[in-house]
């Protein structure tokens, strides 16, 4: 099987886990533990796990003048992209979310044109355009609140903000992912994010009563740990070593499809026109993007 087959497959199953993710992870908020708490498990957990297997990987060095743009990736990616998604999606649904989160590749190309000056074509412009409507017809249009979902407008939005930090973060790590083994790339960038998230998150995580977690809590949290962040981040990683930011991000748009059979299936959430209208619009939008040109012959 060859290299870009296999990056393929690593998108895909990372974003099956990320459409699992938006029902699990709702589910154990705030239940069992804070949004922000949630957080410093996540970033904690994978950093342990990245250092640990990184004994089984190359010995490499950071070059000096790659440090910043590690750290930008870390506030970017493991930080901001984190925190804002949590907090939004506590005080949203998980389909609201994962409709908002598929707006990442039509930021991606916005990002892109303005940082590397990417060429936006008439039909990418027009593309922005419905994703976007779709996106904040979400926003300004869902109910207030809905049972465990206290204020979905502005979860809607911090998914939003959510989305925009990924995007940068697809853009900013994709030199190193050329230079650095994934390995050590996803080690460093997650021992920064425990420390740069840990004033914002340790008060939440002290909160939980750990010793009176049920099972079905613990495996939750497990997932969340090893799936959604672990084996995500290091899926992403080596498929950008074949695959552009833009084509990775693509990928974002299986996470609706897959969040609302598991959400509805589980009982978590339901459709209703609006849901099912703005999901339509972000899918149109983001194939207008994302569809390469045809070649005449």
């Amino acid at each position: 099987m060859n290299k870009r087959v296999l990056a393929i497959l690593a998108a895909l199953g990372a974003g099956t886990i990320y459409g699992i993710n938006h029902t699990v992870a709702k589910g154990l908020m705030p239940v069992y533990i804070q949004p922000f708490g949630f957080i410093l498990l996540r970033v904690s957990g994978a950093a342990l796990l990245f250092w640990l297997i990184s004994f089984w990987g190359p010995k490499e060095k950071v070059a000096t003048s790659d440090w910043p743009r590690l750290l930008g990736c870390s506030v970017l990616g493991m930080c901001i992209n984190m925190l804002f998604f949590f907090k939004g999606l506590s005080l949203t649904t998980p389909i609201n979310s994962s409709v908002i989160t598929t707006i990442t590749p039509i930021i991606v190309l916005v990002l892109a044109a303005v940082l590397i000056k990417e060429r936006i074509t008439l039909r990418k412009t027009a593309g922005i355009i419905v994703g976007l409507a779709g996106a904040l017809g979400l926003i300004l249009f869902s109910s207030n609140t809905l049972h465990n979902a206290p204020n979905i407008p502005l979860g809607n939005l911090l998914v939003l903000v959510n989305a925009t930090s990924y995007g940068l973060y697809l853009i900013l790590v994709k030199p190193l992912t050329s230079k650095y083994h994934p390995f050590t790339l996803m080690k460093w960038l997650f021992l920064m994010a425990v420390v740069i998230n840990l004033p914002f998150t340790l008060n939440e995580f002290l909160e939980v009563q750990w010793s009176n977690l049920p099972t079905d809590a613990v495996l939750g949290m497990s997932f969340v740990v090893f799936g959604t962040t672990f084996l995500t981040y290091l899926l992403n990683v080596y498929a950008l070593k074949q695959l552009s930011a833009s084509t990775i991000s693509a990928f974002v748009y299986m996470q609706p499809l897959i969040a609302i059979v598991y959400a509805v299936t589980t009982g978590a959430d339901s459709l209703d026109m609006l849901k099912i209208v703005a999901a339509l619009l972000v899918f149109a939008g983001v194939y207008m993007v994302t569809r390469k040109p045809r070649t005449t012959a």
